[in-house]
């Protein structure tokens, strides 16, 4: 299987794609046309990268059967592209979870110690202890989640740690897990918004959360509260932050941002970069050794789970539902010749499958079939199934549920 690393990946990871005999490219520097290009000249399996774009152009130019994000999020990917061709888009959730909190935390740290001015204040030769002294504390103030995901989960654990009360908001936390969990649900996000100190978002980028923390959401904050984002820079409508930040006194700790630069050096000229109520770092959450050793072991895993069964670990775009209206059950014997008989009567009534298992008994006498079609076949072709083949024992046909 050829493997094409389009983006930096840890040489345990390349190691360990080779002694699983993968024939493995490393080209981290490729991107865009060049990318482009070497999947149309070199023909991978497998693409994998980390915050490399990858585009309907580029799947376009080879014959890839899957892409892997080593990384939590696939937003860079085009993977209604990737639908189309029926080539697989694959993550690595969870595995930066840990990484992700302790960098949200550093930063909440940094804003409320004003760690940053310090350092620069005291590089610059001057001494201001009378300035820096005033800060409020964690102890006590209350953490504002959006989104309780794994990341999420990790906040909580250290918010606990540091004496803070927790309200969240997810559209996946029900009251009972809340209570578990030792946090007050919100709602909505307003209501995180209104009862914390502290803000943290922590959502995956989805056409849903696209500009989720809006102006609305600032209104409702505290005066001179703390917000940090270290999900995606998309989520939150950026001009909003910054009229907060003038207005209302919020000071950020930003890890993403609007635009972002789409290699790892080069000018920033985003204007929120200037803002003095800003802690800002350079899109860094996941990027530890701890981190970026797990993701590199998930990556090995997904690829070869791939090759081994042709099942794919963490898939992120196949249906979740799909236009079938009715399953036909098929008890046969388990006899070459016996499917392809029932896909060819479902062929010549014009209809399409659209999902299909086979499952053997012990023994391998007996199986069940169950082919999901996209309407109902006429009795006069159950009557032809039946009595079609003397391998098929029984007929069943099921109305599928929406």
């Amino acid at each position: 299987m050829r493997v094409l690393i389009a983006d930096k990946f840890e040489q345990s990871g390349r190691d360990g794609l080779a002694t699983i005999g993968c024939e493995v490219s490393y080209q981290p520097e490729l991107k865009d046309e060049s990318l482009a290009e070497a999947i149309g000249q070199t023909k991978p399996d497998v693409l994998v990268v980390r915050g490399t774009k990858v585009t309907d152009q580029m799947l376009d130019r080879g014959a890839l059967k899957l892409v892997v994000r080593a990384g939590a999020g696939y937003n860079t990917i085009d993977d209604q592209a990737a639908s189309k061709r029926g080539i697989y888009v694959s993550n690595c959730p969870g595995k930066n979870s840990i990484a992700v909190a302790e960098l949200a935390f550093a930063l909440i740290l940094a804003l409320d110690r004003r760690v940053v001015d310090n350092v620069i204040t005291l590089r610059r030769g001057q001494w201001n202890k009378k300035e820096f002294s005033r800060a409020q504390g964690l102890y006590g103030r209350t953490l504002g989640l959006i989104g309780v995901g794994q990341i999420g989960h990790e906040m909580i654990s250290r918010a606990h740690a540091f004496g803070m009360p927790i309200v969240a908001w997810s559209r996946s936390l029900t009251p009972e897990r809340a209570e578990e969990l030792g946090i007050e649900r919100k709602s909505d996000p307003l209501g995180v918004a209104q009862a914390a100190d502290v803000v943290s978002v922590h959502v995956a980028l989805k056409p849903e959360t696209k500009g989720l923390i809006n102006a609305g959401f600032f209104d409702a904050m505290r005066e001179g509260a703390i917000f940090i984002n270290t999900s995606r820079g998309e989520v939150v409508d950026q001009p909003s932050l910054i009229r907060a930040m003038h207005e209302r006194g919020i000071r950020a700790g930003l890890d993403v941002y609007a635009q972002e630069p789409t290699s790892a050096t080069s000018e920033f000229t985003d204007d929120i970069a200037r803002e003095a109520g800003l802690y800002g770092t350079h899109h860094i959450g996941a990027s530890t050794d701890q981190a970026q050793e797990a993701i590199a072991a998930e990556t090995v895993r997904i690829i070869k789970t791939f090759r081994d069964t042709g099942k794919v670990p963490n898939v992120v775009n196949l249906a979740r539902r799909t236009p079938a209206t009715h399953a036909l059950v098929v008890r046969h014997r388990d006899r070459p010749g016996v499917l392809a008989y029932v896909l060819d009567i479902i062929r010549a009534a014009e209809i399409n499958v659209q999902e299909m298992e086979n499952i053997i008994f012990e023994g391998a006498e007996a199986a069940v079939a169950r082919i999901n079609l996209d309407q109902a076949p006429p009795r006069e072709m159950l009557d032809q199934l039946r009595a079609g083949s003397a391998n098929i024992l029984e007929l069943d046909l099921l109305e599928l549920k929406s």
